[in-house]
């Protein structure tokens, strides 16, 4: 609804911002980098915003909140879509590292990059990596040689033996400090054998 906003910064503390706009201060809360990196209180700042509507004890609530650019807003955006993700747990998933980052931490399906973030249990992690992978892998790409090429090929070598999808997954995810395909379709094998 709103894109973006600029003015003056009025305000500012380790939660939120206030931006003055034509004498009317909008309060746009963010995540710390955000709020480190804003211009000073009287110096002028564009920023990117979502407009976040919900319902509380039978009211409407909006909150905005906002990005020093749009690659930041979108990101944001992609993981509010994720039913069991809210505003403060996207918010706290930004704070950990940059887009990019989050984007390669998604698509080589690191869970324990996103448990650290504060309302991120084991479950969301793998739900909020098993929604976005298959969006993100396109526009990052797995480095060759890296852990996630790795685990993809072990993952087809396991299908094509007749283990399922999901055994095999199962099977990778459980032994993920082991190195190497040939090594990961090994130990995967053992692994899949004593079940």
């Amino acid at each position: 609804m709103i894109s973006y906003l600029e003015g003056k910064i009025l305000a500012k503390n380790e939660k939120f911002f206030v931006l003055n706009i034509g004498g009317i201060g909008y309060k746009i809360l963010s995540h710390a980098e955000v709020l480190d990196k804003i211009p000073e209180i009287g110096q002028n700042a564009k920023i990117f915003t979502h407009l976040y509507v919900h319902e509380d004890a039978r009211r409407y609530l909006l909150e905005l909140y906002g990005f020093l650019n749009n690659e930041e807003l979108k990101f944001f955006e992609l993981l509010i879509s994720i039913s069991g993700i809210g505003p403060r747990s996207a918010l706290g998933v930004l704070s950990r590292a940059s887009v990019k980052t989050l984007k390669q931490a998604i698509v080589s399906e690191d869970e324990a990059f996103f448990t650290k973030v504060s309302g991120i249990g084991k479950k969301t992690a793998q739900k909020l990596i098993f929604e976005l992978k298959n969006k993100l892998i396109k526009e990052v790409p797995v480095e060759k040689g890296s852990d996630s090429e790795e685990t993809g090929e072990a993952l087809e070598a396991l299908v094509g033996l007749g283990y399922s999808q999901r055994d095999a997954r199962t099977a990778l995810r459980a032994l993920k400090d082991i190195k190497g395909v040939e090594a990961k379709v090994k130990a995967a094998l053992k692994f899949l054998g004593k079940k």
